[in-house]
This record gives C-alpha cells, structure tokens and sequence, in this order.
C-alpha cells in the first residue's frame, strides 16, 4: 500500500505541474507577438499531449481513492470534478488545432477550453490545498527523473506526431488555425460600434481630420495577417497611412492610440503601424472598425485598435502597459 500511495502522490505532482506549465504557455501563447521567434503553444501541446501519456495512471489512482470509504465525499466530487475539466481541456484544445470544429453550441472550443483549463487550475489548487502533497527528496532520485525523462520524449514525439499530421491545418506558431474571411471580433465588453462617418473625428497630435480628410491623404495598399487570440488567423488587405505620416517628428516615447470606447494600446513610434479605411479595396465596415482601425503586423489581434478617434504622441514607454488590454 505504501508503495501504492507513492506512485499516487507522484501522480499528482506531475499532473499538477503539467496543468500548471499547460496555462503559464497557454497564457504565453497569447502573450506572444505573431511574429515572435519563441513558441510557447509547442511546449502548450506537449504539456496537453503529456497529461494523455499519464491519465492510464491517474485513472487508477481516482478508482483506487473512490473504492476508500474513509475518503470524503468532497475529496472524490474534487477529484472526478478536475479529472472532468482536464478531460474538456485537452480535448478541445487537440479538436481546435485540427480547424475542423469551431463552435459547440453557442460557445467556440477555444472558449470552452481557456473556461475548462482556469476551473482545473482552481480544482488542482483546491485539491492541493485540502489534500496537500508535498514534494519529496525521493522524488528526485534516479528512476523517477528517468521515468520524468521519458514522459518528456513521449509528449514531445507525440507533438511532432500531431503537427506532422493532417492536425496540423496550416496553424501559425501561435496555434491559430486559418480563415479565408476577416471574423468580426472585439476585446470581452466591446460591442461593434456604429460611428457616423460625417461627423467622425481623428485627433493626431494637434492636428484634427475628418473622415474625407483622412481620405485624402496618400494611401498605401499592404497585405497584413491578424492573429487573433480566439485561436484564428487571416490574412487580408489594408489600405490605410502610416502612423508617423499623421505625427509631427519629434523624440516620443510611444504613440498612443485610443478608440472611441476607451480602449487603448500604446505603440513604439518607430514600429510598422498603419492607420487603416480600407480592407480588400473596400472601406470598412462597423465590425471591422469604421471609419478607421489599426494594422499592426506580426502584432495579436488585440493590437489592432478598431474605431480609433485619438492619436498621440507620448512620454510614457510603450512597454509601461498591461500585456493585455484592461478596458
């Protein structure tokens, strides 16, 4: 039995730590520029593909803990309760990545997921919390950092096995699967905005633009990817004018750049950021940010201001921000 109860404890550490690595990367992955040379959503699958390798195991412990009577009834509801939500979280991360099934219901598999993985994160520090375990010196020792070895070299052959595969749908670094339209997004509570493009106004620094103004201006036409963090990428064209064509010169920190429902991100001045009326030869519509939006290459959709009224130049680093937008 002793020897049961350490297999079980180490069980759980390992699971637990999987879960833990599986939402610091699944929270990089969004983090992260499109362009970015680090892929989290790599290691992000390998921790998903890992807990597969070690649920034969777990599956034992969880029939072994239900078959104790002495067991609280609380204990083993937290233990089917976590093992449910791993279940969910795994699954419609691995169905995600194939692009082959996008909503179930109402909801997007990657909500499905991201809401799965933050409840088996609190489920795994509930169950660590009322039914503690404590790494071990002998955790350490030689079989089990073989054993940890192994389990390493099998997510990360399943991994490669995945992505080599008809899985693999054409996904960006970031885990985003392609689509040939432009999705109407926004960040959480900010709902499609239906400006009148007669009266619209764009502040850039002192200077003021109306939307025939804005227009007027000399245009470029480039072809640009939003990546965005629902788990989609598509690659358009835009027409629009750089933002350093709408600033006067001079020693700013960052540009600062605001929409009309509060929503601000702060870019470095001399980064490729374009100020956007077109898409496709077209000019925009209300859920792609009419009159005017932000372009930023290589940068996640989040970065892409939409129904932008003010410009700015700024003292303030353009690394001084949340890494996501908090309104």
């Amino acid at each position: 039995m002793g020897k049961a109860r350490q297999a079980g404890r180490r069980v759980d550490l390992v699971l637990g730590l999987l879960i833990v690595l599986g939402v610091v990367t699944g929270v990089g992955g969004w983090l992260v520029d499109a362009d970015w040379p680090v892929d989290p959503v790599q290691v992000h699958a390998a921790a998903a593909l890992a807990i597969v390798l070690v649920a034969p195991w777990k599956v034992t412990v969880i029939r072994r803990g239900l078959g104790r009577a002495a067991r609280a009834f609380s204990t083993k509801a937290l233990s089917l309760t976590l093992a449910g939500l791993v279940i969910v979280t795994v699954a419609t991360g691995l169905i995600h990545s194939t692009g082959r099934l996008e909503y179930v219901g109402p909801l997007t598999l990657m909500q499905i997921h991201v809401g799965a993985a933050v409840g088996s994160l609190v489920a795994v520090l509930l169950h660590f919390t009322g039914h503690a375990v404590r790494p071990r010196r002998t955790d350490t020792d030689r079989r089990a950092l073989l054993r940890l070895a192994v389990l390493g070299a099998g997510a990360a052959a399943a991994t490669v096995a995945w992505d080599s595969g008809a899985a693999a749908a054409g996904r960006r670094p970031t885990g985003s699967v392609p689509k040939g339209e432009l999705r109407v997004t926004s960040w959480f509570d900010d709902g499609v905005q239906r400006l009148d493009g007669v009266t619209w106004t764009l502040r850039a620094g002192a200077r003021t633009f109306d939307l025939a103004a804005l227009r007027a201006l000399p245009h470029e036409r480039r072809t640009a990817t939003l990546d965005c963090t629902s788990g989609w990428f598509s690659t358009q064209t835009w027409d629009g004018v750089r933002l350093s064509t709408l600033l006067p010169p001079g020693d700013w920190r960052s540009v600062k750049v605001t929409s009309v429902t509060g929503y601000t991100r702060w870019f470095d001045p001399r980064a490729d950021i374009w100020l956007a009326t077109g898409l496709n030869g077209r000019p925009l519509t209300y859920g792609h940010g009419y009159p005017a939006r932000i372009v930023a290459p290589g940068r996640r959709g989040f970065w892409w201001v939409k129904w932008v009224t003010d410009i700015q130049p700024s003292r303030r680093p353009p690394w001084a921000q949340f890494p996501f937008p908090l309104g």
